[in-house]
């Protein structure tokens, strides 16, 4: 098409049409293939909070401590039981009325977790330069403080910026 006046042609509908359907097929044939070999993705945040509640719920109900006796080991498993149920009963209401917070929580912590990540590496490179004698003109070990030389030695504590 040349023009902006011209119309489509039914072939180009076609091909169109062809290419979209080609294109969902390979999509979901590429699901299928990630799904088999990694198995089901995971839900989004609060999906996933209902699942780590039953799953910990089911472990707490299922232990069994021999310190307690028999009399005791059945209130015991009652507590927890009642415990779970109050959580569960906690937990749901928050979960239905607002999903999508959950996985903005999920997103704010793992970028918390990379930024102080980034923080350590970048302290970790600085203490392990200064150790290994990486200045040029000294071994390592001589029994001299680098931080000892004047004014381009580093101060004794560092501000880690976050930011």
């Amino acid at each position: 098409m040349s023009d902006a006046t011209e119309q489509p042609t039914p072939e180009a509908d076609a091909d169109a049409d062809a290419w979209e359907k080609a294109c969902a097929e390979d999509l979901a044939e590429e699901k299928a293939r990630r799904r088999a070999q990694y198995g089901p993705p995971p839900g989004s945040a609060a999906e996933e909070l209902r699942k780590l509640v039953d799953a910990v719920a089911e472990k707490l109900s299922g232990l069994q401590s021999p310190l307690l006796g028999a009399v005791a080991q059945g209130t015991a498993q009652q507590v927890v039981s009642q415990v779970v149920k109050q959580a569960k009963a906690a937990v749901e209401p928050v979960v239905e009325r607002n999903p999508e917070v959950f996985d903005h929580l999920a997103a704010a912590g793992s970028e918390l977790l990379a930024a102080y990540r980034s923080a350590v590496e970048r302290q970790e490179q600085r203490w392990t330069q200064r150790s290994s004698g990486a200045q040029p003109g000294r071994a390592a070990g001589d029994g001299t403080d680098p931080r000892d030389e004047g004014p381009e030695a580093p101060p004794p504590g560092e501000h880690i910026d976050l930011d």
